[in-house]
């Protein structure tokens, strides 16, 4: 009797972590993304436009320490809701959600996992950066790599708010064009990923399970130490890379002259520079769109499209650690390469 009370008392809390992991993933969504983006896409239907670009002002012909400064602290007043709201649910990810069904899941290296994962990261609309620390929950959980990279990827790449402003703001061909490569680097690309995981000794999801249980510390005490290890790790990197990538856009992204605006180095340059920059939600959109109007062609723009919200040099140091590096220069590789190709369609259809 006392062991099946003890049960009993088990599941009940493990149903009302979950229920609460729940209503904070709702509310801070509501707050951070739903409730905005719905009079954002307002304003991109009646106006064409999202506001200006965060790099209209930026971009300097020589190298400036104050100017990167400024990026940084431009870059930051527009995500520090949704980075905040990041490592909150990366952190509680690991205390919150239960083991079994997570493991269960999301868990195993088979297209399902990575599907589940992929169409759960639908409505987070984060941007890379943001959605890094979740991803890095998950791992922390034996989320498998190819479920935790589709959730990471899938969030800035199939946002469907950013969708509905590219559409809107550019046209329903850079629309299209971005949710078919995303939808390969969401779903294709991170389930290829699992394939570079070096081989282990098979364990069982109840063993995985018995050995994520033993923690018999208290929820608060637990969450306390993930909460500060997140914040430990993820935020020094975040801060300094977000600040060299600011002082090194000048070179990053280059002035071209008329000739090279929509060539195929142009659009290798982009597609590289997109990869590594770092830049908040939909901010691709005005970027693109305030770059076209200055001359650069539709092939590097097209390159831009993908490159720039999938992955950046902040979000791959702040997962660094949760991935094997053969992943994360996989993942890197795949994004430009599918820029590339994205670059080429756009000049020919864009």
């Amino acid at each position: 009797m006392s062991t099946l009370t003890e049960e009993q008392s088990s599941q009940k809390r493990t149903f009302w972590f979950a229920f609460l992991f729940i209503v904070v993933t709702v509310i801070g969504l509501t707050y951070v993304k739903w409730w905005p983006y719905y009079h954002k896409a307002i304003l991109s239907f009646q106006t064409h436009s999202i506001g200006d670009s965060i790099l209209q002002d930026q971009i300097s012909n020589s190298f400036s320490w104050s100017a990167a400064v400024s990026y940084t602290v431009a870059y930051f007043q527009s995500v520090w809701k949704a980075a905040v709201l990041g490592i909150l649910l990366g952190s509680l990810v690991q205390v919150l959600l239960p083991s079994g069904w997570l493991l269960k899941v999301l868990g195993k290296t088979s297209f399902g996992s990575t599907a589940a994962a992929g169409l759960a990261s639908i409505p987070g609309m984060m941007c890379t950066c943001c959605a890094a620390p979740v991803a890095v929950g998950l791992r922390k959980k034996n989320a498998s790599v190819g479920a935790s990279l589709a959730f990471w990827i899938g969030n800035p790449t199939i946002n469907p708010a950013t969708l509905i402003f590219m559409t809107f703001v550019l046209s329903w061909k850079f629309t299209l064009l971005r949710l078919v490569i995303g939808l390969i680097l969401t779903f294709g690309i991170s389930y290829l990923a699992n394939r570079f995981v070096k081989d282990t000794p098979s364990v069982s999801v109840d063993k995985l399970i018995e050995d994520a249980e033993e923690d018999k510390r208290s929820f608060m005490k637990r969450w306390l130490a993930s909460l500060g290890s997140m914040i430990l790790y993820v935020v020094p990197a975040y801060v300094l890379s977000v600040l060299i990538l600011g002082a090194a856009r000048f070179w990053i992204f280059p002035q071209l002259s008329d000739s090279m605006s929509n060539s195929l180095i142009a659009i290798l340059i982009f597609a590289i520079a997109g990869m590594l920059f770092v830049i908040p939600t939909a901010a691709e959109i005005p970027i693109i769109q305030t770059l076209m109007m200055m001359g650069l062609g539709a092939g590097p723009a097209a390159a831009l499209l993908i490159t720039l919200p999938s992955i950046s040099l902040p979000s791959l140091l702040i997962v660094a650690k949760s991935f094997p590096r053969k992943v994360l220069v996989f993942v890197s590789l795949s994004v430009v390469v599918l820029g590339i190709i994205s670059g080429l369609i756009g000049k020919v259809i864009l």
